[in-house]
């Protein structure tokens, strides 16, 4: 892909070198309180009461734990990682172009969203943040997180390397900020908890695929040979079958959030040819047929 030299967002926020802060301190000094008043009975309903908020959300344990709280560090990337840090800003650019022109041809002003780069763990309006979770795209804040790593665990663990498979994972968080501009992701928030959720989850990925198509259709200029194999490759790795073969030696489609490998890999290639957000409705077909 070719990257180097060109315009990057300012939309990135870099909070490496900041760390959440660990310890229990905040949580004994809860249970310490509520047993003195009220006895062990107090304690429990405490803890049930913590346990049901945080089944609705409502309730963060990492900031219970003291853990949400972020200290300053000093912090020293690598150059290598430093890199990666600009490129990913170039990517996020693209996005901010791509989409500001085609929410203006269909009516709509496009709300640029942030990108936090962290390392290990740091606080969203979604909870803890946590490299070991990968990329994710909170809709309570609007902001894409990601831990540099990730980059090294897609072309190791999944075997999927190059940039343009790094920028097809920007590309994909992208598109759920798309889908959150649209309404799209509260409407299937509100199944969470429904025996169909799952289904409905699967669709919610697989338009993010085809979203992040519709982001290489429109820069197909910054395109060097072998970028699309690198990100249909990255699809290919990353569809639950592929990893729950991978992680469980056994395929569970009842389970599929993010879809198959196939479909993944189908629905990046629509939006690759198309270019057009209104032609990737995932909501509209049969589930069989997506």
């Amino acid at each position: 892909m070719k990257w180097k030299g060109r315009r990057g967002s300012t939309n990135v926020e870099d909070a490496r070198g900041r760390r959440v802060a660990a310890g229990v301190g905040g949580l004994g000094m809860i249970l310490n309180l509520v047993g003195r008043t009220f006895g062990m009975k107090g304690i429990l309903l405490l803890v049930v009461l913590g346990f049901i908020g945080w089944q609705l959300g409502l309730v963060d344990p990492a900031a219970l734990m003291g853990g949400g709280q972020v200290q300053e560090t000093a912090y020293q990337p690598s150059p290598e990682e430093q890199e990666r840090f600009e490129f990913v800003r170039v990517v996020l650019a693209d996005t901010e172009d791509v989409w500001a022109r085609e929410f203006e041809r269909i009516g709509r002003q496009y709300q640029e969203p942030e990108l936090v780069i962290y390392r290990r763990q740091y606080p969203t309006a979604c909870g803890m943040g946590d490299a070991r979770m990968g990329p994710f795209y909170c809709p309570a804040d609007r902001k894409i997180y990601i831990d540099l790593s990730f980059y090294d665990e897609l072309a190791q663990a999944f075997d999927a390397p190059g940039d343009f498979a790094q920028a097809y994972v920007i590309a994909h968080e992208v598109g759920h900020h798309v889908q959150n501009l649209l309404g799209i992701s509260e409407q299937v928030a509100r199944l969470r908890g429904r025996p169909e959720y799952n289904q409905y989850s699967v669709r919610l990925e697989l338009q993010a695929d085809y979203l992040a198509g519709v982001w290489a259709h429109h820069n197909r200029q910054y395109l060097e040979h072998g970028d699309i194999e690198e990100a249909m490759r990255a699809a290919n790795q990353i569809g639950d079958d592929a990893i729950q073969q991978r992680t469980q030696g056994r395929i569970a489609p009842h389970a599929f959030t993010h879809g198959t490998s196939e479909q993944r890999m189908r629905w990046f290639n629509l939006g690759l040819q198309s270019g057009r957000i209104e032609e990737g409705d995932t909501f509209q077909l049969p589930y069989e047929r997506l």
